[in-house]
C-alpha cells in the first residue's frame, strides 16, 4: 500500500467512505458495530423503512450507519438498542464498542494523510493476517526504511519537501508495529520476481531490503514466497492485490486493489473468494518458502 492522493472506489457494503461521528473512514470496530445492528434489526423484525419511521430518521441514515459509512452517536445507539429490544449483555457490549469504535487511531495524528490511506491503515491495524501479491515493489510492511524513503521520493518528486518525505516514511515504519505486537499480524507476500530485478534507490538498499526480507521470512508470522519469471502466464499478472482477515465473525475479509487512478475494494463475497482462488493459485506456482530465501540471497549477491 502507498500513499498517494487518489479516491477510494467501492464494491461491496461497509467499505471505506465518508467520515461520519468517530474518525475519518469505518475502523474495523465500527463495521463490527454496523453489522451487529442490521442482526438485531432483521430479529426484531424491522426493515430499515420501519426503523427510520419509528425513530424518526431517514432510512438513509439507517443504511449508512448498517454499512458503517458513518459512526453512531451514542444517544443514537442508545435509541437503536431500545427499538431494537436488545438484551442488557448485548447492550452492554455494543454500548462498549460503539464506545471504542470511536477512537482514534495512532495514524489520526498525521492530519495531512489522505483520507484513503488513513483508512487502510485503520484496517491493517486491526487485522489478523493479509495475503498479497506484490508485483513491482515489496508491501510497504516489508519495507526497510531506505528502501521505503526511495519509493516514497519517487513517488512524489517534484511536489513533496524532505519533511514531508520523512513524515511519510515514518508513517510507513510506525505502520510495521502490527508484524510485533501480540498477536502479530500474519502476512502471506507471494513476489514477483522482477520487484527483485527493480533498482530501487541504489544496489546497496536493494541489497539491505534482500537481507531484510530473509531475515523476516525466518519469523513465524511471515510467509514470503517468490513467484519466479519462469512460472509464465499467472492469474495477478495485471493486479498487485491485497486480502485483509480479520477475527471476528462479523468482519468478513476485504480485498484491496490499488491501481494507477484509484484505490479499490471490495467486500463482496463472490469476488473476493476470487481473488483468494487466485492467491490460492499464485502461492501454488511459487517458489517454496525456503527455495524463495535462496533465490533471494542469490539476487542480493547479484546486486
Amino acid at each position: 500500500m502507498e500513499e498517494d492522493p487518489r479516491g477510494t472506489v467501492r464494491q461491496g457494503d461497509g467499505v471505506p467512505g465518508p467520515a461520519g461521528a468517530g474518525g475519518r473512514g469505518p475502523t474495523v470496530r465500527r463495521r463490527r458495530l454496523a453489522a451487529e445492528l442490521r442482526v438485531l434489526r432483521e430479529r426484531a423484525g424491522l426493515t430499515g423503512e420501519q426503523a427510520g419511521e419509528r425513530l424518526g430518521w431517514s432510512v438513509s441514515k439507517i443504511s449508512r450507519i448498517e454499512t458503517g459509512q458513518v459512526g453512531v452517536r451514542n444517544r443514537d445507539l442508545a435509541a437503536l438498542l431500545d427499538l431494537y429490544e436488545a438484551p442488557n449483555g448485548k447492550r452492554d457490549a455494543l454500548t462498549e464498542l460503539g464506545r471504542t469504535a470511536a477512537q482514534r487511531g495512532w495514524w489520526d495524528t498525521y492530519e495531512s494523510i489522505p483520507t484513503e490511506y488513513a483508512n487502510y491503515i485503520s484496517l491493517e491495524s486491526e487485522a489478523s493476517s493479509i495475503r498479497c501479491f506484490s508485483q513491482t515493489l515489496i508491501h510497504g510492511l516489508l519495507q526497510t526504511e531506505d528502501y521505503a524513503r526511495a519509493v516514497i521520493r519517487a513517488a512524489l518528486i517534484p511536489f513533496a519537501p524532505a519533511s514531508e518525505i520523512d513524515r511519510r516514511v515514518e508513517v510507513r515504519m510506525t505502520r510495521q508495529k502490527v508484524l510485533h505486537r501480540d498477536p502479530p499480524l500474519a502476512i502471506w507476500m507471494v513476489l514477483d520476481e522482477a520487484a527483485l530485478h527493480r533498482m530501487v534507490g541504489n544496489p546497496e538498499i536493494m541489497r539491505a531490503q534482500c537481507e531484510s526480507l530473509i531475515r523476516q521470512a525466518e519469523l513465524p508470522n511471515v510467509t514470503i514466497q517468490v513467484l519466479s519469471s519462469a512460472a509464465g502466464a499467472h492469474p495477478g499478472a495485471n493486479t498487485p492485490f491485497s486480502i485483509l482477515a480479520f477475527p471476528e465473525l462479523y468482519d468478513p475479509d476485504v480485498v484491496y486493489i490499488e491501481t494507477m487512478m484509484s484505490n479499490l475494494w471490495i467486500e463482496d463475497d463472490g469476488e473476493v473468494h476470487r481473488y483468494s482462488l487466485a492467491f490460492d493459485q499464485l502461492h501454488a506456482m511459487a517458489l517454496s518458502p525456503d527455495d524463495s530465501r535462496t533465490f533471494i540471497s542469490q539476487a542480493a549477491r547479484r546486486l
